[in-house]
């Protein structure tokens, strides 16, 4: 519970804090979490009480709180050069180097590289990126974006509006032509009696029916996450990007795979397009770009997108778009070492991905046991990505009451156990740092059922 003391951390974080995404009824009753350093996939707050972070922070931390290695590769380059830019032709030799390791190591044969400092910049820059292109292939009405509900792309104006979330409408968003599809999410989405394979189809046909309605014309891209994340951790239905990759081909709209959450090795494989087998236009990368130690976004356009965008840029001499920190010296160092660490290891350590396939079965030997529960209606995921979903009738799939908070009292009691997750809507959300071991991994779903023993008893 918090401390009201004047001088308490929590009362400071609540005097000098305007809180985002945060459940205010939860911070006013208990107070902010207030933590001073990182062990492996653990954190400590000022109390000294240690949290075994499920969240990965915020799905970035895949190396844990304390890597040597990506300390050491950030303090190297802050001694060597501090800080640049990526304008006017000049940029660091490290921000080279890792264009040519994000264009080796991406499903592409050939690439250019885009730095931002974020994914949703990234995002943003992508549909600037797209508009740009429009106009200048004398197609100025090709200005639509498709994406899905509960899909979610980032916070800036462009990325909220492709945000699928009702929340935005507190902004008056999204903006005119921004178009949400249905959520791929089978188990929720599925119609009485539809199977699976029906599902997927009827997908299909509302993207076709949809491009029909709209005009193929006046659509710049289709934007997707392989799996869902912050929508829930929804992977789609099985065949889904089969069934819509052709229907976008065949009328000359680019695939947008965000990547944010799902690159470098969160789904098992490198790229979550990889996991689902369908080759995207272009990619938006981020957070475990650097395993979360420096803020970085990187759009990897795909051949065709590059030809296309260089044509048009030689018309008007630039590009007119960019951020003081793209392609930052020091950032695109710890990417440097943060790729080698997921993808290749070092002398001490395997790579990251290889702990992520290992630990994988048991992950989902975890989540299938807790869906046995009454109250879980589903248990999904990919890789070390994974939600449960809480409900009050699992055969009708009805969900509780949403003045009960179930998911936010979940990980609450969860926090009270020394359990960090993430509640998303009457979901329970894990996304693990690649670092954990097999005992941290039953230390997590061991907390986590107990908290969700401790919580249905409350409220069923």
């Amino acid at each position: 519970m918090r401390d009201d003391s004047p001088n308490s951390w929590e009362a400071r974080a609540d005097a000098s804090s305007f809180y985002g995404f945060t459940d205010l009824p939860s911070v006013h009753e208990r107070g902010a979490v207030v933590l001073t350093h990182g062990e492996g996939p653990y954190v400590v707050d000022v109390h000294g009480k240690r949290y075994l972070d499920a969240n990965s922070g915020l799905w970035n931390m895949v190396a844990g709180f304390d890597h040597p290695g990506m300390a050491a590769a950030a303090k190297a380059q802050y001694d060597r050069f501090p800080g640049y830019h990526a304008f006017f032709g000049r940029m660091s030799d490290q921000t080279v180097m890792l264009s040519e390791k994000l264009i080796e190591v991406s499903p592409f044969e050939s690439a250019k590289v885009f730095y931002t400092n974020s994914g949703s910049e990234a995002n943003d820059t992508m549909v600037k990126m797209l508009w740009f292109l429009s106009g200048a292939e004398g197609q100025p009405q090709r200005r639509k974006i498709l994406t899905r509900k509960n899909a979610y792309h980032g916070v800036t104006v462009a990325a909220s509006s492709m945000t699928g979330k009702p929340y935005n409408s507190v902004f008056g968003l999204p903006l005119d032509g921004f178009i949400h599809l249905s959520c791929p999410h089978y188990w929720r989405e599925g119609q009485e009696g539809e199977t699976e394979a029906a599902f997927t189809r009827r997908m299909a046909a509302e993207l076709e029916e949809t491009i029909a309605r709209e005009g193929a014309d006046t659509i710049a891209a289709f934007f997707a996450e392989p799996v869902m994340g912050a929508g829930g951790v929804i992977p789609p239905s099985a065949g889904y990007f089969q069934a819509i990759q052709p229907i976008l081909k065949k009328h000359g709209i680019p695939l947008i795979a965000d990547e944010v959450i799902c690159g470098f090795g969160r789904t098992g494989a490198v790229w979550g397009c990889q996991s689902y087998d369908f080759m995207p236009d272009a990619i938006i990368s981020s957070k475990c770009l650097t395993a979360g130690y420096f803020p970085m976004g990187a759009v990897i356009l795909g051949p065709d997108l590059c030809e296309r965008l260089d044509r048009a840029v030689e018309e008007i001499e630039e590009f007119p778009h960019g951020f003081t920190a793209s392609g930052h010296p020091v950032g695109c160092a710890i990417a440097l070492k943060a790729i080698d660490v997921i993808l290749k290891g070092d002398d001490r350590n395997p790579p990251l991905i290889e702990n992520v396939r290992a630990l994988t079965p048991r992950f989902e030997s975890h989540m299938a046991r807790l869906a046995e529960h009454p109250n879980i209606g589903e248990a999904r995921g990919k890789g070390l990505m994974g939600a449960l979903e809480a409900v009050r009738d699992k055969a009708t799939r009805t969900p509780f009451d949403g003045d009960l908070s179930v998911s936010e009292r979940i990980a609450n009691t969860c926090t009270d156990h020394g359990l960090i997750c993430r509640p998303l809507g009457q979901a329970i959300v894990l996304c693990p740092p690649f670092i954990m071991t097999e005992a941290q991994m039953d230390e997590m779903f061991e907390k986590l059922e107990s908290a969700l023993g401790k919580v249905f008893a409350q409220i069923t």
